[in-house]
């Protein structure tokens, strides 16, 4: 991305309406503004994408009302696609920042550069991804929100109001948002902390920030049918012939039953969507249904908890693991030596 580029030679505002219930297949009929012509920083479209209502609501009512939206949910629900399918179909631009530790105030708001100018070198400022994106009609997405550094957190937390302004200390400079400027997070806790012990890393975050975000919407895992579809639409292209439907059906099935273990505290790692698909793809591969969730679920997990998966693979194929990939890491060297 150019963001030296002319900010100001910005998009005209929405030129069309689309119509939620036949864009999204949600039961809701409502006209929401839209561009009619896409441009490089609008997101391809998945055409097999499945939207799931509440969410998708409240996402539109950040893009349609200008409102703060935050997506909360476990991994691998799709809480940032959902945003940039969205996205996607109202033909509006929008960039995903993924406020990992390594981001700083310096990345988002920009920094003194030496540059060549008349074959000389001067120093000039250059501005951030922040002051790019809110000068115009974009949609920023800030992924893994609770993980942000304090510092990182206390730039975002004056653009969080509607018309927030941003302001550059070091150009004496006060910058205002463009008016089809949306900002969005997603977030796996919902600003508390990591009470599960699955997302290290994760902040509480200050209350006072989190009570400018004027939508939170809670993402979980889709039901069974619904999730078949969708795994049964994303190995297309890897020419499913090797899986049959009962055989996508049946992963789901599994995927739910880690799901409910994790719940009952039975096990420590949950099993998400983009790890199903994951295994049906691996599958694929391997034309080995057992290998191919070994490689993508199995050893990723605490081996005191294989046993239990592997009964969980018995329920629903009809067979145990191997034993020797139940093993733990001291049982294997013991019997090598």
């Amino acid at each position: 991305m150019d963001i030296n580029e002319d900010i100001n030679k910005n998009r005209n505002l929405p030129d069309t309406t689309i119509n939620t219930k036949s864009t999204f297949n949600i039961s809701k009929s409502i006209d929401v503004p839209a561009y009619s012509e896409p441009d490089r920083y609008v997101p391809a479209i998945d055409p097999g994408y499945h939207f799931d209502e509440e969410t998708t609501l409240a996402i539109l009512a950040g893009f349609t009302h200008n409102r703060r939206v935050l997506i909360q949910g476990l991994h691998g629900t799709g809480k940032s696609t959902h945003i940039e399918q969205v996205a996607a179909r109202l033909n509006w631009r929008c960039i995903r920042i993924n406020l990992d530790s390594h981001v700083s105030r310096i990345d988002l708001i920009g920094k003194d550069a030496i540059v060549l100018q008349d074959g000389k070198q001067i120093t000039t400022f250059k501005e951030g991804i922040l002051p790019w994106a809110i000068q115009s009609p974009t949609a920023l997405v800030f992924d893994e929100y609770d993980a942000g550094r304090p510092d990182v957190m206390f730039v975002i937390q004056r653009i969080l109001e509607a018309e927030g302004k941003l302001t550059l200390l070091d150009q004496s400079k006060v910058i205002s948002p463009h008016q089809n400027f949306r900002l969005f997070g997603t977030a796996n806790t919902v600003g508390l902390g990591d009470t599960s012990g699955l997302y290290h890393g994760t902040q509480q975050i200050n209350q006072g920030q989190m009570d400018r975000w004027n939508i939170v919407s809670a993402l979980n895992y889709l039901p069974e049918k619904i999730e078949f579809k969708i795994i049964q639409s994303k190995i297309k292209k890897h020419k499913k012939g090797f899986l049959k439907d009962e055989d996508i059906s049946n992963m789901v099935k599994l995927a739910n039953l880690s799901r409910n273990g994790f719940k009952n505290g039975d096990l420590s790692t949950v099993m998400s969507p983009r790890t199903v698909i994951t295994w049906a793809e691996n599958s694929i591969i391997f034309e080995d249904i057992a290998y191919g969730f070994k490689t993508s679920f199995l050893n990723k997990c605490d081996e005191t908890e294989r046993g239990t998966l592997s009964e969980y693979f018995q329920r629903c194929f009809g067979s145990l693991l191997p034993d020797d990939w139940l093993n733990t890491i001291s049982e294997n060297i013991i019997n090598n030596d």
